[in-house]
């Protein structure tokens, strides 16, 4: 559910920019060409698997709650497991009950990443120079995932991912092109809807369904 050969650049990297008491969170899911790669902004110490005590899968929103909302709205996700992830509290959450959740994600054909993987105790964000350093890595976890598309969140992610500054709010709905180890990919621009931006909540699903319609018409040859 991982790419693991990342994993030692990934720990590297939480070394200079992450929180030192810290673990650097993977990406994880389906790994082979998924329907959609997520990609959120950087892991907070509220995942319980950033802890060094934790034994399982260093994963996102792992020990969280509205991250799994978002995807259950979007009809990506199971309503019943994800009652389970609201009614759990952060501390009770197992290895075993993280590897359930996250072998549904790759069931679903979904997969799911930060751009910067450091994980701070916070959720401050981070600069354009420390998510610059990830794109090297992220161009390489794309291009080994392949999915079919890219939901990046939020202007600061699109915008360093694109290399241009992007106002999600003018561009929704729109696929722009990102190249990554030789392939390129279509990314879409989409509202921040968790944390701080749980107000886009309404417009993130709007836009991702759109998504979803646009790229399984294209996979048909429409």
């Amino acid at each position: 559910m991982q790419i693991t050969s990342l994993k030692r650049k990934f720990d590297a990297l939480q070394r200079r920019h992450g929180d030192p008491a810290l673990r650097a969170i993977y990406g994880a899911g389906c790994v082979s060409r998924p329907d959609v790669c997520f990609v959120f902004m950087n892991p907070t110490g509220r995942n319980v698997a950033a802890s060094p005590r934790w034994k399982g899968l260093h994963a996102p929103w792992i020990g969280t709650k509205h991250a799994w909302n978002l995807f259950t709205k979007l009809g990506l996700f199971d309503a019943v497991l994800n009652e389970r992830i609201q009614t759990t509290p952060p501390e009770a959450w197992t290895p075993a009950f993280a590897g359930e959740v996250y072998r549904h994600v790759a069931a679903r054909r979904l997969y799911i990443t930060n751009l910067a993987k450091c994980t701070q105790a916070d959720a401050r964000h981070q600069r354009d120079d420390v998510f610059r350093a990830y794109l090297p890595s992220l161009h390489e976890e794309i291009a080994a995932v392949n999915p079919r598309a890219i939901v990046a969140f939020g202007n600061q992610v699109n915008s360093v991912m694109l290399g241009r500054p992007v106002n999600v709010s003018q561009c929704r709905k729109t696929s722009v092109p990102f190249a990554a180890s030789g392939k390129t990919f279509g990314v879409h621009p989409v509202c921040y809807p968790v944390g701080q931006g749980m107000r886009n909540m309404g417009k993130a699903i709007e836009d991702v369904r759109w998504i979803m319609r646009k790229t399984c018409l294209e996979e048909a040859g429409f």
